[in-house]
């Protein structure tokens, strides 16, 4: 729905039991962190506080950009250092950065960064590591995604997680 294009059909890729785990961490409140704020404000905040879960993101946080510089990376890599060093068992989302997609592999993934340079390689990556550790992830392979479709995907998850996804069950009439 968020775009409208049915190729995700084919390209969104699941690991063994990914989406049942994500259910089962986010019925326990889970924290769901993404790389982007856009993905952040389009995350359901509703179906969160049902859950007793919340969303973050750390790419606009001062020592993140710090510890970027020092280190020599990406904030979007120091962002998920961050996240996976202090919530352990979030579940991470990315959707624009796909250097991000390199620094985490031992958390619930969703890989859906959107762009040309490093997309393929790093989604394809991340699917392959997540597969042999048996880690949860659920990534859009090829070129397309975003932070629209991060935030789908969590949301996706939550409503399920929070049997809200009857629109009646979000207060929609």
């Amino acid at each position: 729905h968020t775009t409208a294009d049915f190729e995700y059909a084919e390209t969104l890729h699941f690991t063994e039991n990914a989406v049942q785990k994500a259910i089962e961490v986010l019925h326990n409140g889970a924290t769901v962190i993404t790389d982007t704020n856009m993905a952040l404000a389009g995350i359901s905040k509703p179906g969160l506080k049902k859950l007793n879960g919340e969303a973050l993101c750390f790419m606009a946080d001062p020592a993140v950009a710090q510890s970027a510089k020092e280190s020599g990376t990406t904030r979007a890599v120091a962002a998920m250092h961050k996240a996976a060093k202090e919530y352990p068992g979030a579940i991470l989302a990315v959707g624009n950065a796909p250097t991000a997609l390199f620094a985490i592999a031992e958390e619930i993934v969703i890989g859906v960064p959107v762009g040309f340079v490093n997309v393929i390689e790093s989604k394809e990556n991340i699917f392959a590591v997540c597969e042999k550790h048996h880690v949860p992830a659920i990534v859009a392979f090829g070129r397309k995604g975003g932070s629209t479709i991060a935030a789908a995907v969590c949301n996706a998850l939550i409503y399920s997680a929070a049997e809200m996804l009857d629109p009646t069950a979000r207060g929609w009439k």
